[in-house]
């Protein structure tokens, strides 16, 4: 059974089979009822630990004060927060609406305007995580990785495509010092939950950390901009999609913002798309991290290779527009 007996028991789940949700790459997720009713059951990925429920209760209260809907956690019958049973496993209140793999510019304007709102309810709100993940977002500290993976197996097969990803590395900008704020930490395409046209609400909330705009919107623009798709070699930015985005967002955070995190997204879409390139080119060296579509590709490592090419074919892309995307920045907060 996908879901444990002991689990099904805590949350007082219907006898009806769980449908498994493959849109994730990281946690194991099924949609169950109970009561009748949808609930999302989540068997946490290991690099998360249980009190990650902790800080999704308390910001997810928050955030519904400020009259933003968020899937929100449900505790156990016994009123634990999180359930072990052969893993981390934890039910959420489901959100109806549809979920898309990459955006059109009238959608990624609408999730922008969400996230402006998502971060104007969080700004000044202070909370001491229970479960943090250092560096989940160190560029650096993931290209180091990556070539001490590639010293230590200079002979591997994947090795020329590893050496690529360290020499694009090279030309990345130098993002200065930026404010930290409370943000979601992976705002893909997929993290989106939309009810028709409108950007009903984000998903995914065990990313929820201290971190810069930089890096929030570097991951969300890299990902709502990609006009292909993250497995395409010939990946490429389209530049209607970031002006969309930067259309619904500054709006809601024009008078939060810095001139330096204004001036830092450009270079954070670069910085973003060059680190996962190393973190999927990390896992081709360990073939245990990512998950993978095996109706598309016959190993982990075949696609973590293609989106490898990629995400450098991504950053390529976006760095032949810079000038156009940075005058894009000026006229959005202008």
């Amino acid at each position: 059974m996908p879901i444990p007996h002991a689990v099904r028991a805590a949350y007082a789940l219907d006898d009806e089979a769980p449908t498994p949700i493959s849109v994730g790459w990281i946690n194991r997720t099924f949609v169950a009822r109970r009561r009748g009713e949808p609930v999302v059951v989540q068997e946490l990925h290991p690099v998360f630990g249980g009190a990650v429920n902790l800080d999704i209760e308390a910001i997810t209260a928050r955030l519904a004060e400020r009259g933003l809907e968020t899937p929100r956690l449900i505790r156990t019958t016994d009123g634990e927060p999180w359930i072990e049973a052969d893993g981390i496993w934890r039910a959420l209140s489901y959100v109806e609406g549809e979920t898309h793999a990459s955006l059109t510019p009238a959608q990624a304007r609408e999730a922008a305007a969400l996230v402006g709102r998502f971060h104007r309810a969080l700004d000044g709100f202070e909370h001491d995580f229970h479960f943090s993940r250092p560096g989940a977002h160190d560029t650096p500290r993931h290209l180091a990785k990556l070539r001490g993976l590639l010293e230590g197996h200079t002979d591997h097969e994947d090795a020329p495509l590893a050496r690529a990803v360290l020499e694009v590395a090279e030309a990345l900008p130098e993002i200065p010092p930026l404010p930290t704020r409370i943000v979601h930490g992976d705002l893909k395409a997929t993290n989106i939950r939309f009810d028709g046209d409108r950007a009903r609400c984000l998903l995914d909330l065990d990313t929820l950390a201290h971190g810069t705009l930089a890096v929030e919107l570097g991951d969300a623009l890299r990902s709502w901009g990609n006009a292909t798709n993250e497995a395409d070699p010939e990946a490429r930015f389209d530049p209607a999609i970031f002006e969309a985005a930067l259309e619904g967002w500054a709006p809601a955070v024009r008078d939060l913002v810095t001139a330096e995190e204004r001036a830092s997204i450009v270079a954070g879409v670069e910085t973003i798309s060059v680190e996962l390139a190393s973190r999927f080119a990390a896992d081709l060296f360990e073939d245990r991290y990512f998950g993978w579509d095996q109706s598309r590709f016959a190993s982990r490592r075949d696609h973590n290779r293609a989106r490898t090419r990629a995400h450098l074919s991504l950053f390529a892309s976006i760095r032949a527009q810079r000038d156009a995307l940075e005058a894009q920045v000026v006229r959005a907060f202008g």
